[in-house]
């Protein structure tokens, strides 16, 4: 399987990374939405929702620096399913360096069918979303959501995290199922896990 490039080791790498996150939040905190990548507990439980038998790239929109990627990577899917759409340059350059085999995309995440636009060719797997949903109105979160629907497979999972103990898109019985999993207490700050997938009959 796949191995993520070592860096020397990881602690290096953790404060390496915390900084470029801090820098960008500063500089564009609406952009950014964090002043810390996600830990480790929180990318494992975002990957854990992915089935790496399903055929079809897995669509990773705002990786940042890489850790839930790394977690996918780890889950068992090959990097060249990965397509990563980044809006930060400085970051697309380091993913290019960690996951060389991976599809980068520097685009708008928010503009998803124009961005992916004769990248992705065939349907989805899953789609893994870290971006920050409560800086955007709720409609834009909804065309987001339908946006990431029309790319993957009927049932497939569009898993994205937040800080906030409410869903970052509202449950909705007729249009998509909604679960979520436990807080996770070891993420700084606590974080949850929403998985919404489109009903499909």
């Amino acid at each position: 399987m796949f191995e993520p490039t070592r860096r020397r080791d990881d602690k290096p790498v953790r404060i390496e990374d915390e900084a470029r996150f801090l820098k960008s939040w500063v500089e564009r905190p609406l952009v950014t939405g964090a002043v810390t990548p996600s830990g480790r507990m929180l990318a494992r439980t975002m990957a854990s929702y992915i089935d790496p038998t399903k055929p079809g790239p897995v669509i990773e929109l705002g990786p940042g620096t890489g850790p839930v990627t790394e977690a996918i990577v780890r889950r068992g899917v090959d990097p060249h399913r990965l397509v990563l759409v980044e809006f930060n340059p400085d970051f697309c350059k380091l993913l290019h360096r960690r996951f060389p085999a991976a599809t980068i995309v520097h685009g708008d995440a928010y503009g998803l069918g124009k961005t992916l636009r004769g990248v992705v060719h065939e349907e989805a797997a899953a789609v893994v979303s870290s971006l920050p949903l409560f800086t955007r109105p709720l409609p834009q979160r909804l065309t987001l959501l339908e946006a990431a629907f029309d790319l993957m497979h009927a049932g497939a999972p569009f898993i994205q995290f937040t800080y906030a103990v409410v869903p970052p898109i509202p449950k909705n019985a007729t249009r998509y199922a909604v679960s979520a999993s436990n807080r996770v207490w070891w993420n700084l700050p606590p974080a949850r896990v929403w998985v919404y997938r489109r009903h499909t009959g």
